[in-house]
């Protein structure tokens, strides 16, 4: 038989968290400071290197996930457990790097012994804790802090919830603002992801095409137009004059143009591209979304458009390259 009072419990216990967690949120809300958020923005983006992030236990693991967003957002960033910063990792920091440390109590002990050795390197610190006043908060030229109104939210009152709650959305803050200021584009995120969804959304047509395709004269004969078309491996060549496109050869033009040939009694090896092509070919601008393309190979039922820049041929972008980049 099930234990209402158990189950009363959890629910008591369960909104406990939440409600601690929303008292955190709310009162960050009300008290960060966007100017702190500004310097050191702008002291991440005048230096070289890259952005430490270093934590001991939970908060070492919001540290991490803080590293993994700013390297994805365009932030060079790494985590160096302070432990093993101690005993030699801190040769992995140059002189061009800033350290970002998280502490709840801002007096982990391995985090306090680090700071000597990172401040006699000169090495800019920034905190993430909710003791501004702690030794890791005096050291800290940038210090963004937290409160706990209702405390961590756990029934012991010990394991850290909201704390870790708090540092996670201060590590996002920072995070986006640091991508607004840096201009920080959908492009940028798309080459940072190349293998997930995500990124593969927002390739360009550019990125994908063939900047090498088959090419004839309009006066090519057959023999050069089948030798290009083999020779290029997508089903098809342009036709162009100069740099222009005048129009595309493709497999179903050339099994038109024989059977033309044969019904008329005409002899096939006398056909010219400019015979046998289609004019007006579908085409595409190089700075369009991949799954664009897409879009527009299955609404005309063709395998390849042809990519531009400035109206002239630029590319081709094949089906085929569409499904090797998972785009559809």
């Amino acid at each position: 038989m099930k234990d209402e009072n158990q189950g009363a419990g959890s629910l008591d216990a369960g909104n406990a968290v939440l409600d601690a967690a929303r008292a955190g949120l709310s009162q960050l809300r009300e008290s960060w400071d966007p100017e702190a958020v500004k310097a050191w923005i702008q002291m991440v983006l005048g230096r070289s290197g890259r952005v430490v992030l270093t934590g001991m236990g939970k908060s070492g693991l919001i540290a991490q996930k803080i590293a993994a967003t700013l390297a994805s957002t365009g932030c060079p960033s790494f985590f160096l457990h302070p432990a093993e910063a101690l005993h030699g990792d801190l040769g992995m920091v140059t002189g061009e790097d800033s350290v970002l440390a998280l502490s709840n109590s801002g007096e982990s002990e391995e985090i306090v012994r680090l700071l000597p050795s990172l401040l006699r390197l000169g090495i800019p610190i920034a905190a993430i804790t909710a003791r501004p006043d702690s030794s890791l908060g005096q050291a800290a030229g940038w210090t963004f802090g937290y409160r706990l109104p209702q405390g961590e939210g756990c029934p012991l009152d010990l394991a850290p919830m909201t704390s870790t709650t708090l540092q996670l959305v201060w590590g996002d803050l920072l995070a986006a603002s640091l991508m607004e200021q840096r201009g920080f584009t959908r492009d940028l995120f798309a080459l940072n992801h190349p293998a997930g969804s995500l990124g593969i959304k927002l390739l360009k047509v550019k990125v994908l095409m063939h900047k090498s395709w088959p090419r004839v004269g309009a006066e090519a004969p057959l023999t050069d137009i089948l030798k290009a078309m083999t020779d290029g491996h997508l089903g098809m060549t342009s036709v162009m004059e100069g740099a222009n496109l005048l129009g595309v050869i493709t497999d179903g033009d050339l099994r038109r143009a024989l059977a033309t040939a044969e019904q008329q009694g005409q002899n096939p090896l006398r056909l010219t591209a400019a015979r046998i092509m289609s004019g007006d070919p579908a085409t595409i601008h190089e700075d369009a979304l991949a799954i664009e393309a897409a879009r527009d190979m299955e609404a005309r039922k063709i395998t390849f458009l042809v990519a531009t820049r400035e109206g002239l041929p630029s590319g081709v972008i094949h089906i085929h390259d569409l499904l090797a980049s998972k785009v559809l």
